[in-house]
């Protein structure tokens, strides 16, 4: 299966224009944000799960994030709450479930190979630091040599300079409305950005995104300058 499996391309997507798909385990429904393969497949997608419903043990070879938008998540290292963020390394299987029900943004078989660390982060209570503009703070979750991901959240008329995206750009809006010189982009909207593009990002009303970075292909040519 292949739904927006083109890394090169620019992808935006609104989930609420997308239908649930029934998953292997009866219960657990996935909306498809991109695709490349069949039930082992590099994925990013949204994860809901009925209440009482859950996955059979599994590995993620090469691993998975996940960040809980709705209810509660459990596995065996515990249970988590809306607005956790965790990482399961390449090579490290659980057997998901969710007792009352939940909703949760997926990505699978993204990480570098040789990143071994499990992280957990309640992001309902993380600190957030300042960022690089006024109006704009940063929540650290995640960072392996390219590859770094973090809550970001923009206060009201925040605007942020020009820049480009080496090894590509990922943002999920999680509440308010994100913008760019090409498109105004509400809450429920996935954006793909390829390696080397560029934008200038604001937002008027004020937003909070998951973002995503260093973790798309790069040239031979562009790999060999660094």
């Amino acid at each position: 299966m292949h739904i927006n499996s083109d890394l090169s391309q620019r992808v935006v997507v609104e989930r609420s224009s997308l239908e649930w798909v029934d998953s292997p385990s009866a219960g657990v429904q996935r909306q498809l944000l991109e695709r490349d393969g069949s039930e082992v497949a590099r994925t990013t997608s949204i994860v809901r799960y009925a209440p009482g419903s859950a996955f059979a043990i599994h590995q993620h070879e090469l691993g998975e994030e996940i960040l809980v938008l709705d209810g509660v998540f459990s596995d065996e290292t515990g249970s988590f709450g809306k607005g956790t963020y965790i990482k399961n390394p390449p090579r490290s299987s659980h057997a998901p479930n969710s007792a009352t029900g939940c909703m949760l943004f997926v990505k699978l078989r993204h990480l570098d190979p040789d990143d071994s660390q499990r992280t957990a982060v309640d992001t309902q209570n993380g600190q957030w630091l300042t960022g690089l503009v006024p109006g704009l703070s940063v929540m650290p979750l995640s960072e392996f040599s390219t590859q770094r991901t973090a809550m970001v959240r923009w206060a009201p008329g925040t605007r942020f300079n020009s820049h480009r995206h080496y090894a590509g750009e990922e943002i999920y809006v999680l509440e308010g409305v994100f913008e760019d010189e090409f498109e105004r982009y509400p809450a429920g909207t996935w954006i793909r950005s390829p390696h080397l593009s560029a934008h200038r990002p604001f937002s008027n009303e004020g937003c909070t995104i998951f973002v995503k970075t260093g973790h798309l292909p790069v040239g031979e040519l562009d790999r060999a300058l660094i």
